[in-house]
């Protein structure tokens, strides 16, 4: 039985309303800026519980853009989590600014513990990461911000639908980026990003710099770019928004579903933390196993499409050498590492896949290979 990874073919295998809209968007050709990106960038507001939302061209500018409008930039430090995917870290080098690396918890999230040793007379923000669709504590962080007069800025790419207590991502911080990548929960035929903020004037300069900094046709505020979301993009997105709570609650029943397979073999696959008051919404279901990489090559196979995300952390990649960090800086994110392991947990998966799964993952461990 072969388990895919990705579940874009079975998600738009009946494409006929999706042509009928972009039929629709040929015939008006309100292609830059258009009224369905008006629409859509309106209701991921809604969902997110937010003021303004901002389409953008990726969920890296999603990143960039508000730290560089917020006045981040050259002799500037920023703090991050090293368990993270590489944008994280290149969006804060894109303003200039330093990256300033912490490791990580139980939950592979960023650990608070740490983040006040990092701090310095240059630190201007921390960038939180909800790695896999899973939540640090914002609370925390959000004190320790308050404390010291840092900008918080809520990398949460991962965790469109995500909630943390009850507030939804976006509510700690200046800003919260977000992706629609292909493969993200929330989804467009391309790259896609964006930002929601609670603030008037930092959405204000976020739709003037992604247009150049047009005003109008004739007049520019200041130097911006060109870093719109597709309004096709937007089309797509439009189409599949109604469908988020189906994807969001199917992919936490999915791992719910896995969580308690592994109850009778914990010393070989353990979850992580999970967390009360943390609504997890797996774009990713990661646990730590024992002999991965063995057991990777097992499911593989087999025809399981399982992955590692990421088998080296950052502050390990050669593009971190110039900060100086070396290995045994952040055992934990380096223990983790070794040991995660990405199952195939997406909304399109039937329960056949998952047993099959779930059975594969036994027999590796119990020796019936």
């Amino acid at each position: 039985m072969k388990v895919p990874f990705s579940y874009l073919d079975r998600q738009f295998a009946d494409v006929e309303d999706y042509l009928h809209d972009i039929r629709a968007l040929v015939k008006s050709g309100d292609f830059t800026l258009g009224k369905p990106l008006t629409e859509f960038e309106e209701r991921f507001a809604k969902r997110a519980g937010m003021p303004h939302a901002i389409g953008v061209g990726t969920g890296t500018d999603a990143l960039i853009l508000p730290m560089k409008l917020s006045g981040i930039g050259p002799g500037d430090e920023v703090i991050t989590t090293t368990m993270t995917f590489y944008a994280t870290v290149g969006a804060i080098v894109a303003t200039g600014a330093r990256p300033v690396l912490v490791d990580s918890e139980d939950g592979l999230m960023i650990d608070p513990e740490k983040i006040e040793a990092a701090i310095t007379p240059r630190t201007k923000a921390i960038v939180t990461v909800t790695f896999s669709g899973n939540i640090p504590d914002l609370d925390r962080i959000k004190a320790i911000a308050d404390k010291r007069g840092l900008m918080i800025f809520e990398d949460s790419c991962q965790s469109i639908g995500g909630e943390f207590n009850g507030r939804p991502m976006g509510s700690w911080g200046e800003a919260a980026a977000y992706s629609l990548h292909p493969l993200k929960n929330l989804n467009v035929w391309a790259d896609g990003g964006v930002v929601t903020t609670r603030s008037a004037e930092l959405a204000r300069k976020l739709r003037l710099y992604r247009n150049h900094g047009l005003v109008n046709r004739d007049e520019i505020e200041f130097f911006g770019i060109n870093c719109r979301l597709d309004t096709l993009q937007a089309v797509v997105a439009n189409r599949l928004l109604p469908q988020l709570d189906f994807i969001t609650q199917t992919r936490i029943k999915n791992a719910a579903y896995y969580d308690a397979a592994w109850a009778d073999i914990p010393e070989f696959v353990k979850p992580p933390l999970r967390r009360p008051g943390v609504k997890h919404v797996y774009h990713l279901y990661m646990v730590r196993a024992k002999d991965r990489d063995g057991l990777l090559a097992f499911l593989q196979q087999r025809g399981i499409e399982a992955k590692v995300h990421y088998p080296k952390p950052i502050h390990l990649q050669p593009a971190a050498a110039y900060l100086g960090y070396k290995p045994g800086t952040f055992p934990k994110a380096e223990a983790d590492c070794r040991s995660i392991i990405t199952l195939p947990a997406h909304q399109h998966l039937t329960r056949e896949e998952l047993d099959f799964t779930i059975h594969s993952v036994h027999c590796y461990y119990n020796g019936s290979k």
